[in-house]
């Protein structure tokens, strides 16, 4: 304990830090560390520091017995310290898993290994990323993705028991979970409470573990999992599978597990919303005489209609050519912007053609009538 790293040093908050403060350290280092998130070598050890900060800062009591005797006065194995965790019993394998996921994910009242009870207890939410392709998210897609999630085994029901009759309560806290330890400070003796180590805080005990999950009470499952992704769909949008996250503990539900879908950008396309945008070249001719042109859409090539005397920047709108909103028969729009491109070199006929056009507009519109001239002569005594 004396060697570990400062908790506070950890979350990089000072003394004075509130309990918001405290907790956006978290949700930003716990972000940039999770194992999900970050594969970087030691990404985990660093997470876990994280998260071994946060529970001691976030909870008051333990905060206040840190600021005065440091690591040693939370030390789950010293008589004043606050025990907790395990999972029905058993060591290693689900553990404290963080409590980022409950942050991220909807919030709820955040579960500590100070506040454990015998009863049934929610396991914790999980998050993971998927990256599909422009035209995946417009149309929507199956994606088949391996997936690790547990459920409880099948010969205990979750109990982690052989049998019912296996399952007894705790003599030394009497099924409360809890215990009373007195511990002698500096300022002379202290009593607190604590997870009891006997029980880890279940407030049962277990005679004979189930054969099958070794006392665990829940199963591991690999399989690949067909994830349906709705047509729509946007960057940032997160899917839920319930029942896919950690194992509760107690015989406790599963917790989530939640995908985060990135989608990649588009080169020709961009995305507002449901409405979808596209520039479209168009020559000065054709903005001048008006044309029918093809344009692409993520649903194919339409015909449009440029009327003549076009102007830089018009748009075109195409009703029901943009993404479809997520689970309705609905559709956004797109619009196309009409962007008018001077060539940058003619050939002899072109040039020829345009000067013919210069040489029309000046004997016309341009050229002034005899009445103007009749003015300006009289104006200027001519």
């Amino acid at each position: 304990m004396a060697d570990k790293r400062d908790a506070y040093e950890t979350l990089g908050i000072n003394k004075s830090a509130s309990q918001d403060e405290i907790k956006q350290a978290y949700r930003k280092m716990a972000k940039k560390y999770h194992p999900d998130l970050n594969h970087e070598p030691g990404a985990d050890v660093k997470f876990k520091e994280v998260q071994e900060a946060y529970d001691v800062l976030s909870d008051t009591d333990k905060k206040s017995r840190y600021d005065q005797f440091g690591w040693p006065g939370v030390d789950p194995q010293a008589n004043g310290g606050f025990g907790g965790g395990g999972f029905n019993g058993a060591t290693g394998d689900f553990g404290d898993l963080g409590d980022i996921f409950a942050q991220f994910f909807g919030g709820g009242t955040r579960q500590r290994s100070s506040q454990s009870a015998s009863g049934p207890a929610r396991g914790e939410d999980i998050f993971s990323q998927l990256r599909i392709s422009f035209m995946e998210s417009v149309k929507g897609v199956t994606k088949t993705i391996p997936l690790t999630f547990y459920k409880p085994c099948s010969n205990c029901n979750g109990s982690g028991a052989q049998s019912p009759h296996d399952i007894e309560t705790c003599s030394r806290c009497r099924g409360t979970g809890r215990v009373r330890v007195t511990q002698q400070t500096l300022f002379g003796a202290m009593a607190t409470e604590r997870s009891c180590p006997d029980c880890n805080g279940t407030g049962k005990k277990i005679k004979v573990r189930c054969s099958k999950c070794n006392g665990v009470g829940y199963e591991k499952v690999k399989e690949n999992y067909e994830l349906k992704i709705p047509a729509g769909i946007g960057n940032g949008r997160q899917l839920r599978l319930q029942g896919k996250g950690q194992p509760g503990r107690n015989g406790g539900p599963c917790g989530d597990l939640y995908i985060e879908i990135g989608v990649e950008v588009s080169t020709t396309f961009k995305r507002d919303g449901n409405n979808i945008h596209i520039e479209l070249p168009i020559s000065p001719l054709d903005a001048i005489l008006g044309a029918t042109l093809e344009v692409p859409t993520v649903y194919g090539i339409e015909k449009i209609n440029i009327n003549s005397g076009a102007q830089n920047g018009d748009t075109i709108r195409l009703r029901n050519k943009g993404f479809k909103v997520v689970n309705q028969e609905m559709y956004g729009d797109q619009i196309v912007h009409l962007v008018i491109k001077t060539p940058s070199s003619l050939s002899r006929e072109e040039k020829a053609m345009y000067e013919a056009l210069r040489q029309t507009e000046q004997k016309g519109k341009n050229r002034p009538t005899e009445a103007f001239t009749d003015k300006v002569k009289k104006m200027y005594r001519l």
